[in-house]
């Protein structure tokens, strides 16, 4: 294939593959949470980190990792001791983080918005070896928890409480899923973007449970999505020149709309197979016995 003929496209359809697969496996565990727009948060602390980078001429991706980690730690530790104001606290941590993003990196030497750009919606062309090298340990980190510790992250994300009688550390828990989540968020930035790496982490695990009803099931089939539409996207990208992050949601909400419209015929054809199934008469000893004559004997 042409397109792999460019480095830079080896490069990005890598991280594709990477993004398509972390997004979903962590997104699974928020959306369990109710916590679908964690991932948007982050990606707000994560401009600050992305700013810091160019700044101090350090990586961006590994200053925006160590800045989204610190956020999601204080995520975590609003919303056990936040009470009534926790959402105040929130709302000023997204903001700070998006205001200190644009103004660090304007106080860069040479820096502008424009190099903002790329975090904020993907990039294909930037996507460098350095790059790929980060994403590929961050995302190896990110399959190890999500995939490791699976059971007990299922546990804590469907009832805390029961998890806590059981004797699961889930403090420490909670900790380590907004610690992956902001690590996930760094790994999609190139290539989704900063500002819609959410919808990747969400839309796939929300398409793939209108089809399946098994955690274990949803967790393959939204890492399917993930990845089918990530690879579709880029290419789409390198070929009609569009945005890639732009590219990779639309598909995936496309993804969703499909997966949904096939959902219900085959909620349908369930139905009729579980009604097909009941027993059409009562069982013996629940039918109730015939009017007996005066002379008729109990037993005959």
């Amino acid at each position: 294939m042409e397109i792999l003929n460019y480095a830079f496209m080896q490069r990005a359809l890598l991280a594709a593959v990477l993004v398509g697969i972390t997004a979903p496996a962590v997104g699974i565990y928020l959306v369990q949470r109710r916590q679908a727009l964690m991932g948007d948060g982050i990606g707000h602390v994560a401009m600050t980190g992305v700013g810091l980078g160019f700044l101090l001429t350090w990586s961006p991706v590994w200053m925006a990792t160590l800045v989204s980690v610190l956020g999601a730690v204080l995520m975590e530790l609003i919303r056990w001791y936040g009470k009534t104001r926790g959402d105040i606290a929130l709302a000023m941590l997204f903001y700070g983080g998006m205001a200190g993003g644009v103004m660090f990196i304007n106080l860069a030497p040479g820096g502008s918005n424009a190099n903002l750009t790329s975090y904020l919606f993907g990039s294909l062309s930037t996507v460098s070896e350095s790059d790929v090298t980060a994403i590929c340990l961050l995302a190896a980190f990110v399959v190890l928890v999500t995939i490791g510790l699976r059971r007990q992250l299922f546990a804590v994300s469907q009832d805390e409480e029961f998890a806590r009688v059981t004797g699961l550390p889930v403090r420490a828990l909670n900790l380590l899923t907004a610690v992956t989540a902001a690590v996930t968020v760094t790994v999609a930035m190139r290539v989704v973007g900063l500002l819609l790496v959410s919808a990747l982490m969400v839309v796939p695990v929300a398409a793939a449970q209108q089809l399946t009803r098994s955690f274990a099931a949803t967790f393959a089939v939204s890492v399917a999505v993930g990845v089918t539409v990530t690879i579709s996207g880029t290419v789409t990208s390198y070929y009609q020149d569009v945005p890639p992050g732009a590219t990779i949601v639309l598909l995936t909400i496309g993804a969703f709309v499909l997966l949904t419209a096939l959902a219900a015929p085959l909620a349908r054809r369930r139905a009729r197979a579980a009604t097909a199934a009941q027993p059409t008469a009562d069982p013996a000893e629940c039918k109730i016995p015939a009017t007996r004559g005066a002379g008729d004997e109990i037993g005959v």
